[in-house]
């Protein structure tokens, strides 16, 4: 039997080939990110000052403390999630690295799987592996796993959410939200669809359960009014280091500030010209409307305020995902330039060209954003306007179907699900 799966007597499918090929690339890619990348570890270090706060805490000592005039990671995390992450010092550091380094990990996968489910593809459609090796290869798992951070625990919560508001389970999808707000409220721009769509008692639990759980730190806490006084105000500061906002890059370029006021100002409306398409048109194709919706306001939140930094690409995942339905915005060249621009882990210092080298690694992630943002405008602006021509804007602005592909194209995008 083992020798019949190597060579069968019928022939495989384009797809089977594909999905062989891909699992064993997937897994060990997974393997190697994990037990190599991730636990020799890099000079950039993000749970050592989580860890010490960690530690701080549990012994009633002064935690919002930190020198911001240095570049080292700092500790930026909430007293609600202070206390939520207060538990992995408990142990030594090494051992809560590790464990903290396989609760990001299993949580990427977990969300990927959910992914799959989501646009019901099946853990044994070409799919599945494509996916895993696609968020394993990217700079933003593969970092997020190195510098040891809870993006992947916050990519899980972002899945969940999506979920359980597209099922309409309000109250549990607010807690989702309410846990990553609690800790990282990187995912607050999200909340702008239950807003939209009128799912009022999502912010319940999502504003509740971090309000609790301050409530229930404060006490606990040396200093909690120093994470407003001193932390927040830092969060809010536009730094010319590790920013790959249009802000930032303004700032380490030294750009004068009408231009990157403009800049913002110019892609901000473009966002909202694209959020009023999605919504005119597209609210009643809840998952594609979502989906994508998620994406442009997530891309905007890194890209338009004051901080936005490489690894935050990783919320982006639900949204590559829309590549598969048939009305996606990413199914054109410049998406995927923009995407390989802002996920790709490959580095482009050159000691050849250093000068050329350094400007394409430190401008490439606020490129692809900013390239990522114009795809979604042009594409939804296209559609519009050749809607409008063609007296169909109260039909539908999806494209005109195509013939039918040949039968062999036909099948392997089928085989997809």
């Amino acid at each position: 039997m083992f020798l019949g799966q190597l060579e069968p007597r019928t022939a495989r499918t384009t797809a089977d080939a594909i999905r062989y090929a891909m699992w064993p690339l997937a897994i060990m890619t997974v393997l190697h990110r994990v037990l190599v990348k991730a636990v020799s570890g890099y000079i950039t270090d993000d749970f050592k000052p989580v860890y010490e706060a960690a530690l701080a805490f549990l012994n009633r000592r002064e935690v919002y403390n930190a020198n911001f005039d240095s570049v080292d990671p700092h500790y930026l995390y909430p007293p609600s999630g202070t206390l939520l992450i207060s538990p992995i010092a408990i142990i030594d550091p090494e051992k809560s690295r590790w464990i903290f380094i396989s609760v990001n990990a299993a949580a990427v996968i977990l969300a990927g799987y959910l992914l799959l489910k989501l646009f019901d593809l099946g853990i044994k459609s070409v799919a599945a592996p494509i996916l895993l090796f696609g968020m394993f290869s990217s700079e933003t798992v593969t970092n997020t796993l190195i510098f040891t951070n809870i993006n992947g625990v916050v990519l899980l919560a972002e899945v969940v959410f999506i979920m359980l508001l597209l099922r309409r389970k309000d109250l549990w999808a607010g807690a989702a939200m309410g846990l990553t707000i609690a800790v990282k409220p990187i995912l607050i721009p999200l909340l702008l669809l239950p807003f939209v769509r009128g799912q009022w008692k999502v912010f319940v639990t999502a504003f509740g359960i971090p309000l609790i759980l301050t409530a229930i730190a404060w006490p606990l806490s040396v200093d909690p009014m120093n994470f407003f006084k001193r932390t927040g105000p830092y969060i809010l500061e536009t730094r010319d280091y590790f920013n790959s906002s249009i802000s930032g890059n303004g700032e380490y370029y030294g750009l004068p500030p009408w231009l990157t006021w403009g800049l913002r100002l110019l892609f901000g409306a473009m966002v909202l010209i694209s959020l009023w398409i999605l919504y005119r048109y597209y609210r009643t194709d809840e998952l594609f409307f979502v989906t994508t919706t998620s994406g442009l306001v997530l891309t905007a939140s890194f890209l338009l305020p004051s901080l936005g930094q490489m690894y935050y690409s990783m919320m982006l995942f639900p949204f590559l995902m829309t590549v598969v339905l048939k009305n996606s915005v990413l199914r054109n060249w410049p998406a995927w330039f923009a995407i390989y621009a802002f996920m790709s882990y490959d580095g482009w210092l050159s000691t050849r060209f250093p000068a050329e080298g350094r400007l394409a690694e430190y401008m490439r992630t606020t490129l692809g954003w900013s390239l990522l943002i114009i795809v979604i405008f042009s594409v939804l602006g296209d559609r519009y306007l050749a809607a409008r021509r063609e007296g169909r804007l109260d039909v539908s602005l999806d494209p005109v179907e195509p013939a039918p592909a040949p039968a062999s194209v036909t099948e392997l995008s089928d085989s997809l699900r």
